[in-house]
């Protein structure tokens, strides 16, 4: 399995983002004329509406761009890792445009979520790997809870506020990826987010339970 994005021709990929674009002008221009409809009043919905679009597909540009320009690379098919900097490492789970162009169409929601934590499990391992002892990992989540968490070497931080804003601006972008995992619509609760970190050594230390788990997932 792969993401089947970086398999298409430069044109392909380029066709595809045109189409995108076009196809988000087109809703952006009907709920314009919706809301006109309704009352002049409500205009600045409009402004609501283009920000919630741009939530949703800024994915299928970003990620791409930032991962073609390593400024982000992938240790597995849904964990994503910024530069280092200062000896830290930001940790990301997988976006919309991943699962969009990863997930098979008859896959269920449950093996999807399974295959989600697989990767995430898959991708820590690779970076504990290929990484130095001394670099920390941070990463911010509304998923993972603070015993998951430390049964992978990672302890409750003080909470990203810039992470937390960003996850609460792109709150559609979130709930769509997750109904996408789930194949069933899902309103994450971001009261529940909360920002962990931890050093390569600490992650390391607890291989041999990333590796009970990769195992008891991929049976």
């Amino acid at each position: 399995m792969s993401n089947r994005y970086f398999q298409l021709s430069n044109q392909e990929k380029k066709t595809f983002q045109v189409k995108l674009i076009l196809l988000s002008l087109v809703f952006i221009i009907l709920s314009g004329v919706l809301i006109a409809t309704m009352s002049l009043k409500f205009s600045f919905l409009i402004v609501v509406v283009i920000a919630l679009i741009i939530s949703v597909v800024a994915p299928f540009f970003d990620v791409p761009t930032l991962v073609e320009k390593g400024k982000l690379t992938y240790h597995s098919l849904f964990l994503l890792a910024e530069e280092e900097k200062d000896r830290l490492i930001k940790i990301h789970g997988g976006t919309l445009f991943d699962y969009y162009f990863t997930f098979p169409e008859d896959m269920s929601g449950a093996d999807r979520t399974k295959l989600v934590l697989l990767e995430f499990l898959k991708g820590l391992k690779h970076l504990i790997e290929t990484t130095d002892d001394k670099v920390e990992l941070q990463g911010t989540s509304y998923i993972i809870n603070e015993r998951t968490a430390s049964k992978v070497g990672l302890e409750t931080a003080r909470v990203d506020a810039a992470q937390l804003l960003i996850l609460g601006f792109n709150y559609l972008n979130l709930m769509i990826s997750m109904s996408v995992v789930k194949r069933a619509v899902h309103f994450p609760n971001l009261s529940n987010v909360k920002t962990f970190r931890g050093s390569i050594a600490a992650v390391k230390a607890r291989e041999s339970y990333i590796d009970s788990l990769i195992e008891k997932l991929e049976a």
